[in-house]
């Protein structure tokens, strides 16, 4: 799990290497399960009640708004660092919204997803570290076609018909 850091400018950004996962774990806060449900069911009410065509920072901003009333932290825009190959990238990528820490949420608003859109989530999910991921379009005619699950190495599910990139579970 990537953990928040601070640099000598201030700025702030999140820290995946493995000694910082390890003082996260320590601090764990609400499951990635139980968050994500959350996440699901605001996004959905927010799709039902403002419909398609809007642009993504007004989903951005409504969805953020929408779970922090539901008690959740959620951060926008988060730059994130990480390493690879003994390399440090301090503003490697950013993400649409960071929520409890632990779950990656990428925001669209086109009438279709690209494979490309899943596969840039995936990636995120991998130089972080973190097991879930949610994907979810505005600009989908229906919510479930609008949103896809995105795991990485995750083993604990909630019973879910939204999963992509994972194993048959016994």
């Amino acid at each position: 799990m990537a953990v928040s850091r601070e640099d000598a400018n201030g700025a702030k950004g999140i820290d995946s290497t493995p000694a910082s996962r390890e003082a996260a774990n320590g601090a764990k806060g609400m499951d990635v399960e139980k968050v994500s449900a959350i996440v699901v069911d605001t996004a959905f009410h927010i799709h039902r009640e403002l419909g398609v065509g809007l642009l993504e920072s007004v989903y951005e901003a409504v969805l953020a708004r929408a779970l922090e009333k539901r008690g959740l932290k959620v951060e926008r825009q988060k730059v994130l660092s990480f390493e690879y190959d003994e390399m440090r990238f301090e503003d490697g990528l950013r993400v649409d919204l960071l929520v409890e820490g632990a779950l990656v949420v990428e925001l669209k608003s086109v009438e279709t997803l690209a494979p490309v859109h899943h596969k840039q989530l995936l990636t995120y999910l991998r130089l972080l570290h973190q097991p879930l991921g949610l994907l979810i379009n505005f600009g989908a005619a229906t919510f479930k076609e609008g949103i896809k699950r995105i795991v990485n190495n995750h083993t604990e599910f909630a019973s879910s018909r939204l999963r992509v990139n994972q194993e048959s579970c016994p």
